[in-house]
């Protein structure tokens, strides 16, 4: 039988991945926050800023499938590599002509391209290095590290462009991200001299093939729209809230507040329930723990007049939503091997981007003559009362099951 030994090393890889992911939802949604400034900088409208984020979306969908075949062919190493090199290259290149909307698109694109290849790798580095009862948690680290770039580029960024203007502001992001890849490069490592676990050390489905198998999975076509509803929602309410809070009377640096205590919220979220699900050896309940509870916090951010209920209801939104993400990943995993996870984890987070595309559209094409997106706010409100019908359907994970009995 093979031996399976953990490595501290795991903490390494784990810590370093975690920073790159930091750093690529950081480039992601860096001009959220000042939307109106970077548009009378640029001299374009609101939605052509919009679209520099919204670019996230649309190269995701376009990379993520060719991305999950390098990673899952090539190996983390090969796959994780290409998207630091590209987050490295075209934060400094975005920095360096700052000055230019034409050259800062054109560097959103190659940001974008690196995107695929970092976030569906998740899963895989969790498989690499580590045993399936710490897998979830594995998961939550690089999904913290995601919210902590969000929060950041929320919190930071009205800061940094009214003292250093825009430019100034990119650069310094561009400088980070080439130290980030750098570190990427150097530190991540393939996979451990032995396995972490036994328990699913099966030959795996090529690619295509571990595609068909998804699709045939009832509990992925579930967890595929609960995904599809809950990220686009975050994408679109993350890309457009200054204007969801703006006509109630709230300014850029309260909306830039508001997004980043949903972040810390989310934080919140993904670093309790994944390690509780750990624990428990349970999914199921967490993903409907985690869709039910984060109703209260749309219906605050869509309505809330006051600035404080607006704050927790943004809290309490994160908390829920975003620890849904790390838990669905690895139940993705598990639900769908033997597909390869970089595959599983790139289809649901794909119909995610889909919909940030979707999303983000039509709150601007729908918004109100006075600029209020609260008709979209309640479609949201509507979508996720299905969404928390349609998690009470999905079945427990029988890998984890397994692991849970033989404990």
């Amino acid at each position: 039988m093979t031996e399976t030994v953990l490595y501290r090393y795991r903490w390494v890889v784990l810590g370093v991945f975690a920073l790159i992911n930091a750093i690529v939802q950081l480039n992601w949604i860096v001009f959220a926050p000042v939307t109106g400034d970077a548009a009378s900088f640029y001299g374009v409208d609101e939605l052509q800023i919009g679209l520099l984020s919204m670019s996230f979306m649309v190269v995701f969908i376009l990379l993520s499938i060719p991305a999950s075949y390098v990673i899952d062919t090539y190996g983390i190493r090969v796959g994780i590599g290409i998207g630091a090199v590209l987050t490295g290259v075209f934060g400094l290149t975005r920095g360096l002509f700052a000055d230019t909307f034409t050259m800062v698109l054109i560097s959103q694109i190659g940001l974008a391209a690196g995107q695929p290849f970092i976030m569906n790798a998740i899963t895989k580095v969790g498989a690499r290095w580590f045993p399936l009862q710490e897998r979830a948690t594995a998961a939550a680290v690089p999904s913290l590290a995601q919210f902590i770039g969000i929060i950041v580029a929320m919190a930071a960024t009205p800061y940094l462009v009214s003292r250093y203007t825009i430019p100034g502001m990119l650069l310094g992001y561009g400088v980070a991200s080439a130290v980030g890849a750098a570190l990427t490069l150097a530190l991540v490592r393939e996979r451990p001299a032995t396995p972490p676990s036994l328990v699913d050390t099966d030959e795996r489905f090529r690619v295509f093939a571990g595609l068909k198998h998804i699709f045939k999975q009832r509990d992925m076509l579930i967890l595929l729209a609960l995904f599809f509803v809950g990220l686009g929602m975050f994408n679109a309410i993350s890309t457009w809230i200054e204007q969801i809070v703006a006509p109630r009377g709230f300014g850029p640096d309260q909306a830039g507040i508001v997004g980043a205590v949903m972040v810390v919220g989310g934080i919140a979220g993904a670093g309790i329930l994944p390690v509780l699900s750990d624990r428990m050896r349970r999914r199921k309940p967490f993903l409907v723990l985690a869709v039910a509870g984060m109703a209260p916090g749309l219906l605050g951010l869509a309505f809330a007049t006051g600035y404080g209920l607006l704050l927790v209801s943004s809290f309490v939104f994160g908390f829920f939503l975003m620890s849904a993400y790390p838990v669905g990943f690895q139940y993705s995993a598990e639900v769908s091997y033997p597909a390869p996870e970089s595959t599983a984890q790139g289809i649901i987070v794909m119909a995610g981007q889909l919909s940030g595309i979707l999303f983000i559209l039509g709150m601007d094409a729908f918004k109100s003559p006075t600029g209020s997106m609260a008709n979209s706010m309640l479609l949201f409100i509507g979508l996720t009362v299905l969404i928390i019908a349609g998690t009470g359907f999905l079945r427990e994970s029988t890998m984890l099951r397994e692991v849970a009995a033989e404990a």
